[in-house]
């Protein structure tokens, strides 16, 4: 979920220019961080007994920890103001989840629409206070280590048996929100591996930013060296806020295909979805 690094797309124009807020925009932030931190830190303190019990009588599987982290991301979005909406039906049965990538508000946008576990690099998972957070979620790290392959798809194919709904960002890092990047086809091959189900099924997600009126297009976009302080001020500080729409599209049976076709019919379906993609 990390845009930085030798990897991080980079477009030709500047990125905007962070909206400096006056005096009601910080208030503002003040107010809607403060709410989303407290609901963040409520939602973290009671996860952690729920998920004792849940451990208890439904071993490694989610069934109310999932739904309780999409309600706290739910609640996170309305105190932001942000508006959002969802469109198409969850995937039922084992499976994955492939979306493209804007911005840090993905993280909330993309697990209210469904409970989700984020795949992310496992240097994020030293971050100090994300940290917590991803493993209190349970995101599953991978790391690009030929040597831990093998131990990485074990741990892929058990969390996908147990009903774990693993989400994979293709494009590899984030863009300004306005398009959609080419997959990787080799973060697809995981996908292939056969212990995996059978029934095995990707599931393509869109997320489509709208930027307030008279703000840059590329508002909510977080990509390239853009520092999080100031995006994250920008945002909670700004008043009306935008939009979103997330769009849940069918699934792609895994049996017969290959991580090329995989990954192309997943592009098609997302950039089909993606509003900045669409002639206007």
């Amino acid at each position: 979920m990390n845009p930085r690094g030798p990897g991080t797309w980079r477009d030709s124009a500047a990125p905007p220019a962070a909206p400096r807020p006056g005096l009601r925009g910080w208030l503002l932030a003040a107010l809607r961080g403060g709410g989303i931190i407290a609901v963040l830190a409520l939602g973290v303190l009671l996860i952690v007994p729920l998920r004792l019990i849940e451990r208890l009588f439904a071993g490694p599987r989610r069934p109310a920890t999932g739904p309780w982290v999409q309600g706290v991301c739910r609640i996170c979005l309305r105190i932001l103001g942000l508006k959002w909406r969802c469109e198409g039906q969850p995937l039922r049965g084992p499976g994955a989840i492939v979306a493209n990538h804007s911005s840090w508000l993905d993280i909330f946008v993309l697990n209210a629409a469904m409970p989700v576990f984020f795949v992310s690099k496992s240097e994020v998972a030293n971050w100090p206070g994300i940290n917590i957070l991803t493993r209190v979620t349970n995101t599953h790290f991978v790391a690009r280590d030929p040597k831990l392959a093998r131990a990485q798809a074990a741990e892929f194919a058990a969390r996908t048996r147990a009903g774990h709904r693993l989400l994979f960002f293709p494009e590899g890092t984030s863009s300004d929100g306005r398009r959609v990047l080419p997959f990787k086809p080799t973060l697809f091959q995981g996908f292939l591996d056969p212990a995996l189900p059978g029934t095995l099924a990707i599931q393509p997600m869109s997320a489509s930013y709208r930027a307030p009126k008279g703000r840059d297009p590329r508002f909510y976009g977080w990509w390239g060296d853009m520092a999080l302080g100031p995006h994250l001020l920008a945002v909670l500080a700004q008043s009306p806020q935008g939009s979103v729409t997330v769009r849940l599209h069918d699934p792609i049976p895994v049996a017969g295909e290959t991580r090329k076709t995989l990954s192309a019919g997943s592009e098609a379906a997302i950039r089909a979805g993606f509003d900045g993609d669409r002639p206007r």
